[in-house]
């Protein structure tokens, strides 16, 4: 690819991993709550706001150490990417796992713009991914968790 395709696409991404575009963004999502409303249960939801925050946090870690660590050993699936079911978050914890939503897209991030980096060649140590198939994945899967954030938010009456 060259440079000026290069630079151009990765700024698109940036933007997708960074900016909400199109809908809100996790910042947005997560912003101004309390204790009571990420711990709160919503009838026939299957999780707490916290739990999606949670399990969004392992998700993107995993992805992000499988795209840099070759000795990365990623959770078991599905129960290693969530929290059990009756799990619980203090302001401390919420805070926690906010910060390290942030700090491992900003490690994502450095990859990206790297200048070693090869966005279309295959991740050695994987089956096939690559660099840009995992920013799409992290960007999809935030996006989509977002959504329900937001979701259960106006269920709680917590979004306007």
């Amino acid at each position: 690819m060259d440079r000026p395709n290069q630079k151009a696409l990765l700024a698109e991404l940036t933007s997708l991993l960074t900016k909400g575009n199109a809908h809100a963004t996790f910042e947005e999502a997560t912003a101004d709550l309390t204790p009571k409303t990420w711990n709160q249960r919503v009838p026939n939801a299957p999780y707490t706001i916290w739990q999606l925050v949670e399990h969004i946090r392992i998700a993107q870690w995993d992805i992000v150490e499988f795209s840099i660590d070759a000795e990365h050993q990623s959770p078991e699936f599905p129960a290693g990417y969530w929290p059990a079911p009756d799990a619980t978050a203090d302001e401390e914890q919420w805070q926690e796992a906010l910060d390290q939503i942030r700090q491992t897209r900003q490690r994502f991030l450095h990859l990206l713009h790297a200048p070693g980096t090869d966005l279309l060649a295959p991740i050695p140590h994987g089956t096939g991914q690559t660099i840009l198939r995992e920013a799409f994945l992290i960007a999809d899967h935030a996006a989509y968790h977002t959504g329900e954030i937001i979701l259960l938010r106006r269920l709680l009456h917590a979004w306007e």
